[in-house]
């Protein structure tokens, strides 16, 4: 059985349907990456799993429990399925240092010197060690971005969502946050990341999803889709990225 499982999950804003009937199997331990063009339902997706939207039928399940629909409980499921935005979204009146600890303290009430020490340790892991009590706005985009994902993998999460986490960083500081992801995805992380990033989906991924107009019109291994893809549509826009130079 799918550790995350997503059947027949539709979503509209007023007229407009963004989600069209998406089923997904995510097995436990695998990298999911999401492709496709702005607007074709991807963090709409990320959203959706993790709560953020609430959809209008179908249904989400982590490791066997439901988790949506009435009556869900949206902070255990917050605990168990962390999310990183492209925005790093860390609070600016805290140190870095808080930043990372202050979910464990709060929401897992775990002691302040544990969750300090634990926020260090993972400093250390991602070279930020140095930077764990300046400011947001002391830091660069890719720093900044590196201490978001710490800040989700501190409250110890099953798997984690990445809504295009890389898009808003210039491109030499790209790499230091993918080298993160990697070492996640070595380790057994389970991730689903709505990217840009080709080359890293194409590395990293077990399984390509490519969406359309708020369809999944597409997936497979990445050998699969970005080999042999079996829909027009997919061809037409990976052809697109080929020509862009971005993979």
């Amino acid at each position: 059985m799918a550790f995350i499982n997503i059947a027949n999950l539709k979503k509209s804003y007023g007229p407009l349907e963004v989600l069209k009937g998406i089923d997904l199997q995510v097995q436990k331990h695998h990298v999911v990456c999401l492709i496709g063009a702005s607007g074709s339902g991807k963090s709409t997706l990320l959203r959706c799993i993790n709560s953020l939207e609430r959809i209008d039928s179908g249904t989400i399940s982590i490791g066997g429990d439901i988790v949506s629909g009435p009556g869900v409980d949206v902070d255990n499921l917050r605990r168990r399925v962390g999310m990183v935005f492209q925005s790093f979204n860390l609070f600016p009146h805290m140190t870095v240092l808080e930043n990372i600890s202050f979910a464990p303290k709060t929401l897992l009430k775990e002691p302040k010197a544990a969750a300090e020490e634990r926020a260090r340790l993972l400093l250390e892991r991602v070279k930020l060690d140095h930077r764990a009590n300046f400011y947001p706005d002391q830091l660069s985009g890719g720093q900044q971005q590196r201490v978001a994902i710490v800040r989700a993998i501190a409250m110890q999460p099953e798997a984690l969502l990445l809504d295009e986490i890389t898009s808003a960083l210039d491109p030499e500081l790209v790499a230091e946050v993918l080298d993160i992801l990697r070492e996640l995805a070595a380790e057994g992380m389970t991730m689903i990341l709505a990217t840009h990033e080709m080359q890293f989906a194409r590395e990293v991924s077990n399984l390509v999803v490519f969406l359309e107009q708020g369809a999944l019109l597409e997936q497979g291994p990445p050998e699969q889709i970005f080999g042999n893809p079996q829909q027009e549509r997919t061809r037409a826009f990976l052809k697109q990225i080929v020509e862009a130079g971005r993979i």
